[in-house]
């Protein structure tokens, strides 16, 4: 069987994806991973993003106490726990969770470069806090590898890897500064994002919302498809 097809055949049989913050954070991120008992959350400096190890007869309240401010909103994404006395559980719309199995057609790529320095950190918090402000912080860059595009000494578009396991690599923060709409900046860097990480012998999916048309038709004509519709929650205390 070719690698791709057995990848695309692991993937029908795979929850990881049904719970992917906590997924991340009992995988490949278990190192910075804040956990109490079956609740695991992402510092907030990485990310505002908390899981559970199961759906909604979960009782985590101890876990919520200690793990959340009383100031603080998480997210969670596919499931979420039976929420317990003075806590509020917003459902969002449902997010369009994506996966491309096979590799794109080889583009130019040469002007594609790491965000690793300093200098490339400051420049893309100055772009995610216009164009991405909601859930990019301080140190989300350490959850991956990150990559961009420079157009007369400005970051013009960018994306990178936050979630992840062994099987299964997000792309994420795919985002074009107003001023380079259109030219395909984004959309190269993420292709050049899914053919690698097929090559490392993972699967590359994203998450993106159905209130984004433009972006959702990108990765349709790119070949992503769509595994789930994935639902998405605020939490927060009453007393926040």
């Amino acid at each position: 069987m070719k690698p791709y097809a057995l990848q695309a055949m692991l993937l029908s049989m795979s929850s990881d994806l049904d719970n992917p913050f906590w997924s991340a954070l009992r995988g490949r991120h278990a190192g910075i991973a804040q956990r109490v008992g079956e609740a695991a959350r992402y510092p907030a400096a990485f990310a505002p993003f908390l899981g559970v190890a199961h759906d909604n007869s979960a009782d985590v309240g101890d876990a919520l106490d200690a793990l959340i401010a009383a100031d603080e909103s998480v997210y969670l994404l596919g499931v979420a726990p039976r929420v317990p006395e003075g806590w509020r559980l917003q459902a969002f719309g449902d997010l369009a969770q994506m996966i491309r199995t096979e590799p794109l057609a080889v583009e130019d790529w040469s002007d594609i470069v790491p965000l690793s320095t300093r200098e490339h950190r400051a420049d893309v918090l100055a772009l995610t806090s216009l164009v991405y402000p909601h859930y990019f912080r301080a140190r989300t860059m350490e959850m991956g590898r990150y990559f961009g595009i420079y157009v007369d000494g400005r970051l013009a578009a960018m994306a990178g890897e936050r979630l992840g396991t062994d099987a299964f690599q997000e792309v994420s923060a795919i985002c074009t500064h107003p001023d380079f709409n259109g030219r395909g900046y984004a959309r190269r860097i993420t292709a050049m994002l899914t053919n690698d990480i097929l090559e490392q012998g993972r699967t590359p999916y994203l998450h993106v919302s159905h209130d984004n048309p433009r972006a959702k038709n990108m990765y349709e004509r790119m070949g992503y498809r769509l595994r789930r519709n994935i639902p998405f929650w605020s939490l927060r205390s009453w007393n926040g």
